[in-house]
């Protein structure tokens, strides 16, 4: 592990849980200080000790990634107790799933606040950082949902701004030695595909077996799967590879 004050500063947003926590616990085992942040705090430390339990450094952060004053006292906190962040992992977000004629404004804005607006707004407070010491690594989550899901229009929609977006920030912060990807991931084993499964009203395990006989791989993701393609794109070595959506889904993708 490197020395403290050569160490990367991680942010990883929806850490608590699921694909956030996998990432987070990757990123500390590859030596960074990694900041969980999720929208409450106390979700966050049974993850913080098991980090810090491992001899890294981390610290639980609650803040709500739509809100702009949050955000902004969130990363100045990040910076004052842990340091500069220079790696961002966008990968908060909720599901407000139905189909297009049930579905509420409200739940189409509560999902494009949080994976669009907060997006936006932990980059934009991140960056600052990142462009002041030349160094950068931003991967935000979109989902193979990207290409069109029913039920999910809001969802979808989202994730598929996630792509734009990033291939912006690539070209936007290329030159200040930051990069800039987005991973999409299929199937994933997580608290979120347990509660889509008992929405439409069927077992956890059926679901699962349903999604990896449609996989080539023939079995579903798990948080690791993704934290191992994320743990590359935030890599020393990964400074010529930016704008890039990988699709981590056990198959090809279109």
């Amino acid at each position: 592990m490197t020395t403290d004050h050569q160490q990367r500063v991680a942010v990883v947003t929806g850490a608590a849980r699921g694909i956030g926590a996998g990432v987070a616990r990757r990123l500390a085992a590859d030596g960074m200080a990694v900041a969980v942040l999720d929208l409450d705090e106390s979700a966050c430390r049974p993850v913080v000790d098991e980090i810090t339990a491992a001899g890294g450094r981390a610290l639980a952060v609650g803040a709500d990634v739509a809100d702009p004053e949050q955000v902004e006292a969130a990363v100045q906190r990040i910076a004052d107790e842990l340091g500069a962040p220079t790696v961002l992992v966008n990968n908060a977000g909720i599901i407000r799933d139905n189909l297009i004629f049930k579905m509420t404004v409200e739940d189409w804005d509560a999902v494009m606040a949080v994976h669009l607006r907060g997006a936006f707004l932990m980059t934009k407070a991140c960056q600052a950082h990142m462009t002041t010491a030349r160094y950068g690594r931003i991967v935000n989550l979109s989902s193979t949902s990207a290409q069109g899901n029913r039920g999910q229009v809001n969802y979808s929609a989202a994730k598929a701004g996630m792509q734009g977006f990033t291939k912006t920030l690539a070209i936007e912060l290329g030159t200040f030695g930051v990069t800039a990807n987005a991973i999409a991931p299929g199937f994933i084993e997580t608290e979120m595909t347990a509660e889509t499964a008992a929405r439409i009203g069927i077992g956890f395990d059926e679901l699962k077996q349903m999604a990896s006989q449609q996989a080539a791989v023939a079995r579903t993701g798990r948080p690791e799967d993704i934290a191992h393609a994320v743990s590359f794109f935030v890599s020393e070595g990964a400074g010529f590879t930016t704008g890039q959506v990988l699709y981590v889904a056990g198959g090809p993708c279109d």
